[in-house]
């Protein structure tokens, strides 16, 4: 009698229920919308939900439905077209305090959200997918370099032992430093030192020091390259399936993003250029510096951050000279403090920055130290009929502490307004500084017709091989042609449902991946079925020559397949964007073909003939 373990029926059962589950999203179409997302301690309530409405109702835009949802305000429409014009029209009157983003809202029930069910995401070319060009502010880079040469000379002639009046930076692009006219000679040879990059010029009691053209040039090639190179870092870390990221010209940056769950975060990630500085805190009167214009030449007035979003600005006096700076970060962790429950980022520096926060820290146990938050905000203005980019430069302090003891490389940064503000700034911390804030100088969806029409194309070519092959199988294996065609079945749902649990992007090279997946499960049933024809030749009865025939191919089916599956991994591992995407639906598509091909087609195949006692032949 021909028969098969039980354990095996109920493991297939449960895959086949499984599947079907995970897949079901899948089913459900999404609703093209706007999100809204909170920044700078504003709120997402009630009265920002009627805002958004009055708006929309002015400027004649139709919303299909308003939800407040994490946190996020999620206005869905009816097309693609009412989509972009909402955007439009709610950027103005939001302001800054709120990022508008397109998104793409799921409307599978509420019930397979909370088991982990979710639609697999599209790629570009097939859904379409938000388009960035950003503009990179390479005069900005430059600033960031020459603040960085103002602060070397102040440290080299420190370490030298050389007195200084100041070190200024010029608006020229030149840092001055004027010292007795004496040390001139010296202070030159200690800034040259090793420096070919620099142009040094002396007049009296002063020296000039410019950075020359050529390394200006390389300066602004590098922040591009590095920005490029920092947006992949982000982007990986939010979880986007086989985005493109590409220079474009000497100053532009084009970012594709398929398949993105969350725009409003993606903006949000890619645009900043959140880093943090600590400082010292020097001792005086803040309020009353603030008031005569009487700093202290070694300090520089900060302000706190409010406690409420509209909240006062307290002033602090903080020094001039940067401990450490987030340029000098290994690591970066959303956590919580453990004494006061609020939310924090642990830090990990390099050994440099390590040390001189051991240097500082061992010097001012028992005095205050600040933490300040930098965000550099690129801003469009009109004048005189023509855009003007400026970038505005946002320091707040976030946290003044006391040095409660001497500490180095790790250490914990509080001060926080929320766990979604920590994680954000762990997220931009760890994934680099932007050599250069960038400007968002266009945002669109990349064709949304053409994306359906792909869909369409693709999924007309999977359902043609496979109908074609069902065709094939059934007048030419009959009752077996039966089995294959319920086990094919079985086989793409299982390939869709995983790569909806995984967050894969299906994209073209996805859809042709699934495609051959379908011709390499035709390829193992042939096997199998011709396996059991020989089988039958050779005179066996029915019943032996279907398990001989299963059990003989079972190792061919392996071989065949394992030869594949390496060919996947190494276009998996070497490849880059489609290639990946290809790599991922074939070593998927060819592990539940083997399962179905071999395990699922047994168990039906024992279910239709396994209790004949007296089988005297069968239909294949």
């Amino acid at each position: 009698m021909l028969t098969y373990p039980r354990w095996k029926y109920a493991l297939a059962v449960i895959l086949l229920l499984l599947s079907a589950l995970y897949a079901l999203p899948n089913v459900f179409p999404q609703d093209p919308s706007v999100q809204v997302t909170a920044s700078h301690g504003a709120k997402i309530d009630a009265a920002l939900r009627a805002r958004v409405g009055d708006a929309l109702a002015k400027a004649g835009v139709p919303a299909k439905g308003m939800d407040i949802k994490n946190g996020n305000l999620l206005v869905r429409f009816a097309n693609p077209d009412q989509q972009v014009k909402a955007a439009d029209v709610l950027r103005d009157p939001l302001g800054n305090d709120y990022v508008v983003a397109l998104n793409l809202a799921s409307t599978a029930p509420e019930w397979l959200a909370s088991v982990g069910a979710k639609p697999m995401t599209l790629g570009l070319d097939l859904q379409g997918g938000v388009h960035f060009m950003m503009q990179v502010d390479q005069k900005a880079a430059m600033e960031k370099r020459l603040d960085a040469l103002a602060e070397d000379v102040r440290v080299q002639l420190r370490d030298a032992g050389i007195r200084y009046e100041s070190v200024e930076r010029r608006p020229d692009g030149s840092v001055i430093a004027t010292l007795a006219p004496q040390d001139v000679v010296r202070a030159q040879q200690v800034i040259t030192k090793g420096q070919t990059t620099l142009d040094v010029a002396t007049a009296g009691g002063t020296i000039t020091v410019r950075v020359d053209p050529a390394e200006q040039q390389r300066l602004a090639l590098e922040a591009v390259e590095q920005n490029v190179s920092t947006l992949r870092n982000r982007v990986n870390a939010i979880g986007v399936g086989e985005p493109i990221i590409q220079r474009q010209g000497t100053d532009r940056i084009v970012v594709e993003l398929p398949g993105v769950q969350d725009t409003a975060q993606a903006k949000r990630i890619i645009g900043a250029t959140a880093t943090l500085e600590y400082r010292g805190v020097i001792e005086g009167d803040a309020q009353d510096a603030v008031r005569s214009g009487n700093v202290p030449p070694e300090a520089r007035v900060y302000y706190r951050r409010p406690q409420t979003p509209n909240g006062p600005r307290a002033p602090v006096l903080l020094s001039k000279r940067v401990i450490t700076s987030g340029d000098q970060l290994v690591g970066a962790t959303a956590t919580t403090d453990s004494q006061s429950g609020t939310p924090a980022v642990s830090i990990r520096l390099n050994s440099v920055g390590g040390q001189r926060m051991f240097d500082f820290t061992s010097e001012n146990v028992g005095k205050p130290m600040a933490v300040v938050y930098i965000e550099r905000v690129p801003e469009v203005k009109v004048v005189d009929g023509k855009e003007v980019r400026t970038t505005r430069v946002n320091e707040e302090v976030i946290s003044v502490a006391t040095i409660q003891g001497v500490f180095g490389k790790e250490f914990q940064t509080t001060g926080l307004s929320s766990s979604a503000e920590a994680s954000d700034l762990a997220l931009l911390l760890r994934s680099g500084s932007l050599a250069a804030p960038m400007d968002f100088v266009e945002e669109r969806i990349v064709g949304p017709s053409l994306g359906r029409q792909n869909v369409e194309r693709g999924l007309t070519a999977v359902a043609a091989s496979f109908v074609f092959t069902l065709g094939f199988f059934l007048v030419y294996y009959r009752m077996f042609g039966i089995i294959t065609s319920l086990a094919l079945l079985m086989n793409l749902l299982m390939v869709v449902a995983i790569l909806s649990v995984f967050g894969a992007t299906l994209s073209l090279p996805g859809l042709a991946g699934v495609a051959l997946t379908v011709g390499m499960s035709v390829d193992a049933n042939v096997l199998i079925n011709e396996r059991i024809r020989e089988e039958l030749r050779l005179g066996l009865p029915p019943q032996t020559s279907i398990s001989e025939g299963y059990e003989r191919a079972k190792g061919t089916i392996a071989d065949a397949n394992l030869t594949t599956i390496l060919a996947g991994l190494a276009l998996f591992a070497f490849g880059t964007g489609p290639i990946k995407g290809f790599a991922v639906t074939l070593i998927v598509g060819i592990l539940t073909s083997m399962y179905t091909a071999v395990s699922v087609s047994r168990a039906i195949a024992t279910l239709i003939y396994g209790r004949r006692r007296k089988l005297q032949s069968i239909a294949i």
